[in-house]
């Protein structure tokens, strides 16, 4: 059997999702890319399944869900964030991460929704300092986010996560693994969630192994991947993802997704 060419989220909160992917005899291939990276490399056909943004499963007619699995949240996230330097009130323009695709979604939705405003939007290469030089605020995403002291720069923080909670009481799912219909068989589907289950048991230990020995960052990471990340995607979290689709087709930013479709 060929081997499964996967593709993940190469940040922190996707780590426990692969855990032990690596000794499966041979049958996955991994590569580590941005979400947006990756939403693209399985639209060309590069790899059979992977950690893709939520919004692009709604904008592909055929793509499946590997059931059970998620990357997710419910509350703060910590994460994903808003940063500016005046209140979110005052907002103009926004620059927007390039590695997010779910995140400059949602964005929108809470603008229109929660934070009533309706400020330009600018793609710009993570980086916080460069962000804020452009525009108003900095939506950043992943490890750029999780790990920046934006007290110490001075900044005011909002937390995605909490904002669509807050407004919805519903956990927020970031990411999926999917695929196209038969990209994965039954054994490869157990494979990815027992891998989940692997990496929720065994957090602290993927959290000092990513963060290299630097004691701070460790016990940021095993604090975010404890209290802050959810891998299940169960009835809530189902619930807050069809939710979730279903404001940004009514916004325009998806075609209505209907039905979720599993393998």
């Amino acid at each position: 059997m060929s081997q499964v060419r996967l593709g993940a989220v190469a940040y922190l909160n996707a780590q426990p999702l692969v855990r032990g992917l690596d000794r499966r005899a041979g049958r996955f291939t991994i590569r580590f890319d941005a979400p947006s990276v990756c939403a693209t490399l399985l639209r060309d056909g590069a790899i059979d399944a992977g950690t893709i943004p939520s919004i692009e499963y709604a904008r592909a007619s055929d793509y499946r869900i590997v059931p059970g699995v998620a990357i997710a949240s419910r509350g703060p996230v910590a994460s994903v964030a808003l940063y500016s330097r005046m209140p979110l009130a005052a907002v103009r323009s926004i620059a927007t991460d390039t590695s997010s695709r779910t995140s400059v979604a949602l964005l929108r939705v809470l603008c229109a929704k929660q934070f009533g405003i309706d400020p330009v939007m600018v793609a710009v290469a993570p980086d916080p300092g460069r962000m804020l030089s452009q525009c108003d605020a900095a939506l950043v995403i992943g490890d750029a986010a999780l790990f920046f002291d934006h007290e110490a720069a001075g900044l005011q923080k909002t937390d995605l996560g909490e904002a669509w909670t807050g407004m919805t009481g519903r956990p927020f799912v970031w990411a999926v693994w999917a695929g196209r219909p038969g990209a994965l068989s039954d054994a490869a589907i157990a494979d990815l969630q027992a891998a989940r289950d692997l990496g929720m048991a065994e957090g602290d230990a993927i959290a000092a192994d990513y963060a290299k020995g630097d004691a701070a960052r460790v016990r940021l990471g095993q604090r975010y991947l404890r209290d802050n990340m959810r891998y299940a995607l169960d009835d809530e979290a189902l619930a807050g993802l069809a939710e979730f689709l279903r404001l940004a087709a009514d916004m325009g930013l998806a075609p209505a997704s209907g039905l979720l479709r599993f393998y």
